[in-house]
């Protein structure tokens, strides 16, 4: 039924539209400078189209043969919005319609690059920035103790302004149940706090306006170890919460029977993100301090105690990892400045695992990264892809999958320390858009499931959207504010 949805507005945008199409140089396919690489044996096959993730993506976000056909055996790509539209009155796919397919290659050349629209400013910087499963609503959290959750559908209303309890440094995660009637949220401790979102009350300040109850993450036998939470994700039934954590392992907590039903000892330093790799909830991503991803597989780890395979390919700690959903792909930002494409059956055994040595002293927390770095490769790189061009420094910075829906996860995108948000094609690897309004490192953003609009969140206490086409309004003016440097998380 979304893609009723989708013919409608596509049939909305009208001649302008095409003109946007012919007149904006951010969607005519030109690719900048940026270095984008891989293994010598992937680099080759990514830009093939019998590369199976090429494949994936253009059987997700490409049209009709018939509406691309422009000789016979012979194909253009990409086909224009005015063709497209001729094409599905002229009936040349069969159908009388526009098939997902279809949707999915006009909207994608539509990137949400106009604006921005301020949606809110704090005194305190922003760390995450989340859409619910269906964007009806967005979760925003700060360093000030504060998380807000906003009512898209209601002109971004504030929905539930809550104040976190027992807060250690920052919020460094939050998580909202797929119903969205429960938030949790982590911080520098072992103890994630839950929130009914649901409730009727929009001030919910811990244990004054309503009960924030704590799910204790520690094991009966870690010695009473303190660590924090770095990253922490719901299951898609809702029934779990995965954690990595800052005393190097994986934490699953059971919401059932109310205890952690599973830790693991996954890595020889930080778990910084951690994610479930499929609706199934059997597979987890791991990504490390180490250098190391690894992936988890729930029904034979308690036989054989080990991941399932090991990835290597990052030069410095991973930051972030995303999964396409798919049990197959996922994607990792890296200290060493990277976004890495992976394909989890080049995974290797643990026993051969190469994490490299530098020959230089680095603190990514303060220090730029040094140039004599930017040149170096893994040896056993088995990544598909690597991805240049953004900034990974400061604070643990997060790259995406852009939707399905909309665009069939043709783009990655990802904040950066430079103030800017990036988006890069997937198979391609060509840097598409670069946005920028921000005076402080973009540490999060998220890109709204079914329409094109992206929400960035900064260090700079601005939460702004982007959009295209835009709306009436005005967009906001260029701050001047100036941030000092300063060693984080």
């Amino acid at each position: 039924m979304q893609f009723v949805a989708g013919h409608a507005a596509i049939n909305s945008m009208g001649y302008s539209i095409s003109k946007l199409e012919i007149d904006s140089g951010l969607l005519d396919g030109s690719s900048s400078n940026n270095e984008v690489e891989g293994s010598s044996q992937s680099k080759s096959s990514l830009n093939c189209l019998d590369h199976e993730i090429a494949q994936l993506t253009k059987l997700r976000s490409g049209p009709h043969e018939n509406l691309s056909r422009v000789l016979p055996g012979k194909r253009e790509l990409p086909v224009s919005t005015t063709k497209m539209l001729a094409g599905r009155e002229a009936n040349f796919s069969g159908r009388g319609r526009f098939t997902s397919g279809d949707c999915r290659h006009i909207l994608s050349k539509y990137l949400p690059v106009n604006g921005p629209w301020v949606v809110d400013q704090m005194s305190t910087r922003a760390y995450v920035s989340q859409f619910s499963v269906d964007g009806s609503l967005f979760v925003a959290a700060f360093q000030g103790s504060h998380i807000r959750i906003y009512d898209v559908d209601r002109g971004w209303k504030v929905q539930k302004n809550i104040l976190a309890r027992s807060l250690r440094w920052t919020v460094t995660d939050t998580s909202l149940s797929p119903n969205q009637q429960y938030l949790v949220y982590a911080t520098m401790s072992p103890i994630v706090n839950i929130v009914n979102v649901g409730s009727t009350t929009t001030a919910s300040l811990a244990n004054i306006t309503e009960i924030h109850d704590g799910l204790d993450f520690s094991a009966a036998d870690d010695g009473g170890y303190s660590f924090g939470i770095f990253s922490l994700k719901f299951s898609t039934d809702g029934r779990e919460i995965v954690a990595g954590s800052s005393d190097d392992a994986i934490y699953v907590y059971d919401l059932e029977a109310n205890k952690l039903s599973l830790r693991i000892q996954a890595h020889t330093s930080d778990v910084n993100t951690v994610c479930f790799a499929d609706e199934g909830g059997h597979l987890i991503y791991s990504g490390s301090d180490d250098n190391f991803c690894k992936v988890w597989d729930r029904r034979c780890f308690k036989v054989k105690g080990k991941p399932a395979g090991v990835l290597m390919g990052h030069l410095e700690g991973v930051t972030f990892l995303d999964s396409r959903g798919d049990g197959r792909y996922f994607i990792s930002n890296g200290k060493d400045q990277a976004i890495k494409l992976w394909d989890i059956r080049k995974m290797s055994s643990n026993t051969n695992c190469y994490q490299g040595h530098r020959n230089y002293e680095w603190d990514y927390r303060w220090m730029d990264y040094p140039p004599q770095a930017r040149t170096l490769k893994h040896p056993y790189d088995q990544s598909i892809a690597t991805y240049k061009g953004h900034s990974v420094l400061r604070t643990l910075i997060r790259c995406y999958f852009s939707p399905e829906y909309s665009t069939g996860q043709k783009y990655i995108y990802t904040g950066s320390h430079d103030s800017c948000i990036y988006i890069y094609d997937l198979v391609t690897g060509a840097q598409v858009a670069k946005l920028q309004h921000h005076k402080s490192t973009v540490r999060d953003c998220s890109w709204h499931p079914t329409y094109p609009m992206l929400v960035s969140s900064s260090w700079d206490g601005d939460i702004v959207k982007w959009e295209f086409p835009g709306n009436e309004e005005t967009p906001a003016p260029t701050s001047k504010k100036k941030h000092r440097r300063r060693h984080f998380y």
